[in-house]
């Protein structure tokens, strides 16, 4: 179950992870080809926009990156760290846009104003697109990368400016003209803020993550329900399969919730064998279609029987069958439970217009699955199971429906009234055996 659970929530966790980070990367590379498109658009539709090369440059190879690592994801050329190196040099190249790249052409305009003007809510898209990969990993790297890169783009141009004005110049009770003066000033680089903005993508990347791992864990916890449900599925039918559709619903659970007894075992139970008399002739008068449903309904409604008295049928002998009681299910006092059915047998038999002859032994009884991988059956081996045959069939010379032997009747006797028949030779077993028979 546990290297089952780890192989199919990892298989599910990568598919997923996957799908996740193709829509993250399709809306970013969707998002940076869209500003390429109108940053050349921008230059035809409006002369007076001189475009730089370099941006043009810079969107172009990243709409191609993110195009490139969506073809990628699954194939063999796709690797775990690419998604961190991808993002990492997104959240850069953004930082690198507002420490670099001039917000005016004019050499007095500080560029400490881009700061100011847009903010560091542009990198915020780019932490939410992380949540969709499902990776808590991806999320944190990704806001620290953020805080990261913000502060170094704020302190490059912070440094380029010969002097400046911050929240410290403002003073304590300060006036109107004083903010005009400080922050209102083109040299105003306010640092409380750059603080302010980093511990709120801080604060949001931890919930993102938190959110992320916990629905992993969701995940996880459906996955193991899934599997529970596919074996549970399984080992109905491995039961139904083995068992045969007669298995009640209580004794199917109890197999499906511990499947142990359907392993080689040995085990002191009791094995009932019943036939139906004169349906051979039965079948010779009576057309093909018309015997299968008569017998379906005969073997059907004993079958029940079986069942309500704890037993298992095990395997149908033509117009019989073989079951056994304690094994491979346990059942408090098999034989009386044996025998007690065999005498509803012979009532619900009647009911159908047919007499039966049944045989009942107890002893030890081997049970367990045979086959290969692509047929089995669970069956049963023992003297027991012989020794019922046989008395069967010897019932049809004693003229009686039920017989036991000493074993059976020994236990059974104290609760059923039974008829001793003296010993009896039975073929296949060495000296005479001591057969009772019940009505």
């Amino acid at each position: 179950m546990e290297d089952t659970f780890e192989r199919e929530s990892a298989a599910r966790l990568i598919r997923a992870e996957q799908t996740g980070l193709r829509l993250a990367l399709a809306c970013r590379s969707a998002a940076t080809g869209a500003a390429f498109i109108w940053y050349v658009l921008a230059a035809i539709l409006f002369p007076e926009v001189t475009p730089r090369l370099a941006t043009i440059g810079v969107l172009f190879a990243f709409t191609a990156v993110g195009v490139a690592h969506v073809a990628i994801i699954g194939t063999t050329y796709d690797r775990p760290w690419i998604k961190f190196v991808i993002y990492g040099l997104d959240v850069c190249a953004i930082c690198a846009v507002f420490a670099l790249v001039p917000i005016s052409r004019a050499d007095d305009v500080p560029q400490i104003i881009a700061f100011r003007a847009y903010g560091i809510y542009f990198l915020f898209p780019l932490l939410a697109m992380a949540c969709l990969s499902l990776s808590w990993r991806l999320v944190l790297w990704t806001g620290g990368t953020i805080i990261a890169a913000w502060w170094v783009a704020f302190i490059w141009v912070q440094n380029q400016m010969g002097s400046y004005l911050s929240w410290a110049d403002m003073p304590t009770n300060a006036t109107r003209a004083d903010y005009e003066s400080v922050f209102l000033s083109i040299d105003f680089i306010g640092r409380g803020n750059r603080i302010e903005e980093t511990g709120m993508v801080f604060f949001a990347t931890l919930a993102l993550a938190a959110a992320v791992y916990r629905a992993r864990a969701v995940f996880f916890a459906q996955v193991a329900a899934d599997i529970d449900r596919q074996e549970e599925q399984t080992l109905r039918e491995r039961v139904s399969d083995l068992l045969g559709r007669h298995v009640p619903e209580a004794i199917a659970t109890r197999l499906i919730e511990d499947d142990s007894p359907l392993r080689p075992q040995r085990t002191r139970g009791t094995a009932l064998v019943m036939d139906v008399a004169g349906f051979t002739a039965f079948s010779a008068q009576h057309p093909p279609e018309h015997v299968i449903e008569t017998l379906d309904a005969l073997l059907s409604d004993t079958a029940k029987v079986v069942s309500e008295k704890g037993g298992v049928v095990l395997s149908y002998l033509g117009d019989g069958f073989l079951a056994t009681f304690n094994t491979p299910v346990s059942v408090t006092d098999h034989e009386t439970a044996a025998l007690a059915a065999a005498k509803d047998l012979v009532t619900v038999a009647k009911t159908h217009g047919f007499d039966v002859r049944i045989g009942i032994a107890s002893g030890d009884l081997v049970t367990g699955i045979i086959g290969n991988e692509t047929r089995q059956s669970f069956t049963v081996y023992g003297d027991a199971v012989n020794l019922a045959s046989r008395l069967e069939g010897l019932g049809k010379d004693l003229k009686s429906s039920i017989l036991l032997d000493k074993a059976t009747g020994v236990v059974a006797g104290d609760v059923v009234e039974l008829t001793r028949l003296g010993e009896h030779p039975i073929r296949g077993v060495d000296g005479q055996i001591e057969v009772f028979a019940a009505s």
